[in-house]
């Protein structure tokens, strides 16, 4: 009798599937029913551009360009990277409170990786001043939470610390229940970070602390939305609150150094800021897009547009995807709860035809083709430094950890720029 009920696919989620005749009940249960929109919600206040006149039309792929079309592209992408800091500079560094994980030798090499990214991710965010009380870190595509774990761990008796952990998709094995007894309040937002307010996150809204914002692996245009959530939505509503917005920085301004400042007299500066900081390693440039782009004004500031974008974006593949093959044998070794359910080195997902591949053959060597790739990512993030800069922050680019640990290895930090009247020198 049992065998002969029937199942169907979920019309809400057609990964699972239910037995028809419990079908209406389950509708009303399914994790992938449409919920009520939480407070914090405001539809595509972080999308970016509403001109649709801009908005590009779907463009062929890069492997229907002829030979002419593709040295015609690889010329504009060099004129634009002309004179462009191209070169990087190493922070790899480390925190204090990884080391004892990272000396674990039940720890596979995958996990180590991990570890090594984070602890340099913290590392760089404690040279920055950014790990101290009073502080709201944000983590943007949490996942399950690890980066937020270990700022914690860092921040150990260290009062009024709050953590939001932003994630759209429903999470398994979330390391947030480790926290419970600790000080430090974790809560997470189910949200496409294109539609969060962080104004009206009901925590921000009544403590007003400074945010953090930070990120491990944010994939592709989530770092734009990121970007512009916290020093566009963000840091707008703040100011029309307080009514007093942060002037604008000058130019001569944005290029000066900021000094380094104590951790007594830190607050009293950055406490003012509604942003104190973002630390994000970026990732997935393949997957970024025009219409959330943060860097559009540059890019036409150098006669670029949409569709150079367009076939950029798909470029940079170019600088990763040769060594996948060896990436996907190595990441099904060891820690497979790790690799499935915290998906941080994201894999490219580009196959031949849209990566160009075939087009390739005989007009690129696979380290020219590699080198194109890479200049494809520091020209589209150098975009996001701009856009930084005139926003009023200090912005830097800087490798976080060795090619051999994660190919996904730039790390883009910023925090806010002096005053507008430079301190007097000595």
């Amino acid at each position: 009798e049992q065998s002969d009920r029937k199942r169907l696919p979920c019309p809400l989620d057609p990964k699972h599937t239910v037995y028809e005749d419990q079908l209406q009940k389950h509708l009303k249960k399914c994790n992938s029913r449409e919920k009520p929109k939480p407070v914090y919600f405001v539809q595509d206040i972080n999308a970016g551009l509403k001109d649709a006149a801009e908005i590009p039309e779907k463009q062929i792929p890069l492997s229907s360009l002829s030979i002419e079309e593709l040295q015609n592209l690889i010329v504009k992408l060099k004129k634009a990277t002309n004179g462009l800091e191209l070169h990087l500079k190493e922070q790899i560094l480390s925190h204090q409170a990884l080391q004892e994980a990272l000396n674990d030798p039940k720890n596979g090499e995958s996990a180590f990786k991990h570890l090594k990214q984070q602890a340099s991710i913290l590392g760089n965010m404690e040279k920055l001043h950014l790990l101290g009380p009073g502080r709201c870190f944000v983590e943007f595509g949490a996942g399950r939470g690890k980066l937020s774990h270990w700022v914690d761990i860092a921040l150990e008796n260290i009062e009024n610390v709050q953590f939001l952990l932003v994630e759209r998709a429903t999470t398994r094995f979330k390391v947030d229940g480790k926290h419970k007894g600790r000080d430090s309040i974790f809560e997470r937002l189910q949200v496409d970070i294109q539609h969060l307010c962080l104004n009206k996150v009901p925590v921000l809204e009544k403590k007003k602390l400074p945010v953090v914002g930070i990120g491990k692996h944010l994939c592709g245009a989530a770092t734009d939305l990121a970007l512009r959530c916290l020093v566009e939505s963000y840091t707008t509503c703040c100011g029309e609150e307080d009514e007093e917005p942060a002037p604008k920085r000058c130019r001569a301004a944005q290029t000066e150094v900021a000094p380094h400042k104590s951790a007594a007299n830190e607050s009293t500066t950055e406490d003012r800021q509604p942003v104190a900081g973002i630390v994000i390693a970026l990732c997935c440039h393949h997957k970024c897009d025009w219409t959330h782009y943060v860097g559009r004004d540059f890019f036409k500031s150098v006669g670029l547009g949409p569709v150079e974008f367009h076939y950029f974006q798909r470029m940079s593949s170019w600088a990763t995807c040769g060594m996948q093959e060896t990436t996907s044998k190595a990441s099904t070794s060891e820690d497979s709860e790790d690799q499935t359910n915290d998906t941080e080195e994201h894999e490219q997902t580009l196959s031949r035809t849209e990566s160009g591949s075939d087009t390739l053959q005989g007009l690129l060597s696979a380290e020219e083709r590699k080198e194109m790739g890479c200049l494809c990512k520091r020209l589209i993030d150098h975009g996001r430094v701009e856009y930084l800069q005139q926003q009023g922050y200090k912005a830097a680019l800087q490798y976080y950890t060795e090619a051999a640990v994660s190919l996904e290895n730039v790390l883009l930090t910023a925090v806010p720029n002096p005053p507008l009247i430079p301190e007097p020198t000595m």
